[in-house]
């Protein structure tokens, strides 16, 4: 599996957030930025990204990732 194919799971499923995806073969870090987020708790932010990839991780395809999540609130201040 590759990292783009990752991104487009997790966009395909969350609408309106965006999604940036690192590594490779079955070990992947996403941050996922969204206000679906906003007043969310940090394990229901978590939930929501898992989801996604449910069937990738039970099949071996995701062996390991790692998950931030944001709002656009949230994300522009960290890029500032």
């Amino acid at each position: 599996m590759q990292a783009q194919e990752v991104k487009q799971i997790i966009e395909s499923q969350l609408d309106g957030c965006s999604v940036y995806p690192a590594g490779e073969g079955c070990d992947f870090q996403v941050t996922v930025v969204g206000d679906l987020f906003a007043g969310l708790t940090p394990v229901k932010k978590q939930q929501l990204v898992y989801q996604c990839l449910q069937q990738h991780i039970a099949s071996g395809a995701i062996h390991a990732l790692t998950i931030k999540t944001y709002t656009p609130e949230q994300w522009q201040t960290l890029q500032s």
